[in-house]
């Protein structure tokens, strides 16, 4: 929900500009203390937070929902990379695999290999290579039955190109860490404009005794009134998911997701990881692997690093690691290979272990199951922001998310549109000044230290607030200035 003026106050007027309560209306019952301390106060913080936010709302909410229609488009447009031209015999060697990517890009050092999840898939050979963009890396596909090269493309994580590119372009709009403000700026007011304009969606229903009806719109009225009840009843169908997105958005974003990163560690909610050390006392089991200090270990050159590989892939599938899987080759001596399950979709597998390539055995295991809650649920919900916990379900689901996120934004500004100031309506364009100063003084001192500590962790929300309050003060100082010239009330500023 966003940019709703106050509903069902005297000053609401319909499209002809008659007040809606001519109209026959169901029976209001009278506000209460709090209630009408409260309702300016939250008016006006989800009105100026739907104005700010709502253009970076929008923005997420389209390239949300561009990216969740490209998970289908992979197999399709990358099937010659992705499948193997014919299953015949016994896959090649690990090792042989390999070395025909290297053959084929040199340019390249392999910096993970994921082995097919099914017969006709190919091999991924992932590599760092100097021409490729930060961050992102060339994946070689080679056929493990013949060791064909089927082809190279430049991918980020996981994605091919074309969920790559949708990807960053939903993050920071293919303008690199600045860009990303704009995400983390729709996240960081997201639950605000949501949880406000709820209060104010809920106060209006009970105070026109239809809170039976809160979920459900008004379709027997017209104009604004019948846009302000859509609004509001999609608000309500999807506010937990937008409070799932705003959360779990923050985790990734630039400046709050270092604060949460800090509360997790403080917690112990962070993801435990083995320890890939060979040296005595390395491989320990247990739920909190650091790693050992490998920065003064000799680096290895590409041909050390992937030795043993055949064996190291053969100890993972006798461990009971299952397809997908990456298996990472040390960088420097003294260092073992790490081997991570990768099933993102549920029922989820992050096992990992460490493997010596000298001998194949396991030096260190740490299994999803022992994760912390916590770091469990904190994969879940971010896989479920992108569209992966629940395949195709999933994807339903975020794409209605963001249609009715897209469709409630628009109604929210068409309804400041109609309500704006006019010669002929000269109609307040949104809730008074003043409305904090309304509260008792235990309240609006509550609500300035909340504020101030949300700001502190969620630092883009707070810069934002504090300049928009800057603002409005300034533009409340000048209109007091200028109608004390003329001897007119004016209004308090904040």
């Amino acid at each position: 929900m966003s940019q709703t003026a106050d509903p069902g106050t005297p000053a609401d007027v319909a499209d002809s500009g008659t007040p809606l309560e001519a109209t026959p209306t169901a029976p209001t019952t009278d506000e209460t203390g709090a209630w009408r301390r409260w309702r300016p106060f939250l008016m006006r913080l989800h009105f100026y937070a739907g104005m700010f936010a709502g253009p970076f709302l929008l923005i997420a909410a389209v390239t949300g929902l561009l990216y969740t229609l490209t998970p289908q488009l992979d197999p399709i447009v990358y099937r010659d990379e992705l499948k193997v031209a014919q299953v015949t015999g016994d896959r090649l060697p690990m090792s042989q695999q390999i070395n025909a990517a290297i053959a084929a890009h040199p340019e390249g050092r392999v910096t993970a290999i994921r082995p097919p999840s099914a017969a006709d898939e190919t091999t991924q050979v992932v590599m760092a290579a100097p021409d490729v963009p930060t961050d992102y890396s060339r994946t070689v596909f080679v056929d493990p039955y013949s060791g064909t090269v089927r082809g190279a493309l430049t991918t980020y994580g996981q994605w091919l190109p074309i969920r790559a590119w949708f990807d960053e372009f939903h993050r920071n709009l293919h303008l690199g860490a600045f860009g990303r403000n704009y995400s983390e700026l729709a996240a960081s007011w997201m639950w605000i404009v949501s949880l406000g304009g709820l209060a104010l969606w809920v106060g209006y229903r009970v105070r026109r005794r239809e809170a039976r009806r809160i979920a459900l719109p008004d379709n027997n009225t017209s104009g604004r009134r019948r846009m302000m009840s859509w609004h509001g009843a999609i608000g309500v169908w999807i506010i937990v998911g937008l409070l799932g997105l705003s959360v779990t958005g923050l985790t990734w974003s630039r400046y709050a997701g270092e604060s949460i990163a800090q509360l997790r560690t403080s917690l112990s909610w962070t993801t435990p990881s083995v320890d890939t050390s060979l040296t005595a006392g390395g491989g320990a089991a247990d739920e909190h692997h650091h790693g050992a200090d490998h920065s003064e270990a000799k680096s290895l050159s590409q041909a050390e690093s992937l030795a043993g590989v055949d064996r190291v892939l053969q100890s993972a599938r006798e461990a009971g690691l299952k397809s997908p899987m990456y298996l990472s080759p040390p960088s420097s001596a003294g260092q073992g290979w790490q081997v991570d399950e990768n099933k993102r979709r549920m029922p989820t597998r992050y096992d990992s272990i460490t493997v010596d390539p000298t001998n194949g055995n396991v030096t260190d295991r740490v299994n999803f199951s022992s994760w912390p809650l916590m770091a469990k649920m904190t994969n879940w919900t971010i896989d479920t922001h992108m569209g992966i916990l629940f395949g195709l379900a999933n994807q339903i689901v975020l794409a209605l998310l963001m249609i009715g996120l897209i469709t409630s934004i628009v109604l929210g500004y068409r309804m400041w549109w109609r309500r704006r100031p006019t010669r002929s309506r000269r109609l307040p364009r949104a809730p008074r000044r003043g409305a904090l100063f309304e509260l008792k003084p235990v309240e609006a001192v509550l609500v300035v230290v909340a504020i101030i500590g949300i700001g502190w962790y969620v630092p883009l929300f707070g810069w934002s607030l504090a300049a928009f309050v800057a603002i409005d003060l300034a533009v409340g100082l000048v209109s007091r200035l200028r109608h004390q010239s003329s001897d007119t009330p004016t209004e308090t500023a904040v």
